[in-house]
């Protein structure tokens, strides 16, 4: 784990801790004075290293705050559920591994057991770093990591495996309720910022007429087209991107002033998902590709000519080969 040991158990410092865990050194330093899950081990006396319970009960800890409780209330669930007479957290297989589980209204999301023996952060580790920072209200850790994020894996790897499960964990938590909203709705900014800076401007797309990005009418959530749009341009795919969700005639003059190559309309909650939309804005001299996205849509009454994507992932594959072929 570490660098330094006690008796053969690895030990960390507070600065190695904090990184792991994605929140601040003193933040670490605050729960340590005030709840007591500080390090329990020294080392020459005067310093004191995290072992392995200690980072134990702080990712227990984390867990409680994620599922909306107080600091007090998740720090008095991490002492409660690990003593500090314990000497490691362990799973049922025996290993320090253990995947994080977060319940929501809408049923259960696990984030995928972490491997220590990896050098590098996987998405279950830097989900739970996102996860922390944005409960935290750090924004500034929050930007850093989903900046790093996206420059390491790219922008379709770090919004399914980190960014897209965290905004629908927290998100559910607090859907309809003002307590805590402000949590998500940081989150929310940062990470539209951050998808619009992994979005350049191309000089030179493979598509000659661009791709219409979009919501329904009454669709709110667009954080997937900024994400879509984000992953297309990393393919070098122009698109042209309609953040706030227009009206249908609205909508049908962006199309067909702007005549694309192809429309895709996103629709996450079932009741705003009309099929008719696409006859609406597909009139018109100009071939244009027409396809839907999101679980908004009723596969079985969409119109022969529209194509169904379940997520951000397979549109892009297929937009992207649709459009200019395989390979970048």
């Amino acid at each position: 784990m570490g660098s330094g040991s006690n008796g053969g158990e690895p030990t960390l410092p507070v600065a190695s801790v904090a990184r792991r865990l994605g929140v601040a050194p003193s933040t670490l330093r605050t729960w340590d004075r005030r709840y007591g899950l500080g390090p329990s081990r020294h080392t020459d006396g005067r310093h004191r290293r995290y072992g392995t319970s200690d980072i134990g009960r702080l990712e227990l800890m984390q867990r409680a705050l994620l599922r909306g409780a107080s600091t007090a209330e998740a720090a008095r669930y991490a002492l409660e559920q690990m003593p500090k007479s314990v000497v490691a957290m362990t799973t049922s297989a025996g290993s320090s591994r253990a995947s994080l589980r977060i319940e929501t209204p809408e049923g259960s999301l696990l984030l995928p057991a972490e491997h220590p023996a990896e050098d590098s952060d996987g998405p279950s580790r830097l989900a739970r770093r996102l996860s922390t920072a944005a409960l935290a209200m750090d924004v500034g850790s929050v930007q850093r990591m989903l900046a790093e994020t996206i420059d390491d894996v790219g922008v379709l790897a770090a919004w399914e495996g980190v960014i897209e499960p965290v905004l629908s964990a927290l998100g559910a938590r607090w859907r309809g309720a003002s307590a805590g909203a402000e949590v998500e709705y940081l989150l929310a900014e940062c990470v539209f910022a951050a998808l619009v800076r992994a979005t350049p401007v191309l000089d030179a797309p493979r598509n000659q007429r661009p791709v219409l990005l979009g919501c329904v009418p009454e669709e709110r959530d667009s954080m997937a087209m900024y994400a879509l749009a984000a992953c297309l341009a990393e393919r070098r795919v122009g698109t042209q991107l309609f953040g706030v969700p227009l009206p249908a005639e609205v909508l049908a003059v962006a199309v067909r002033r702007s005549a694309p190559a192809a429309v895709v309309l996103w629709a996450r909650r079932a009741d705003v998902g009309d099929p008719r939309l696409f006859a609406r804005v597909s009139r018109g001299r100009q071939r244009t590709r027409m396809f839907a996205c999101g679980p908004g849509w009723d596969a079985q009454a969409l119109p022969a000519n529209v194509e169904l994507f379940d997520d951000v992932a397979s549109a892009a594959e297929r937009v992207e080969y649709v459009l200019v072929g395989a390979g970048r």
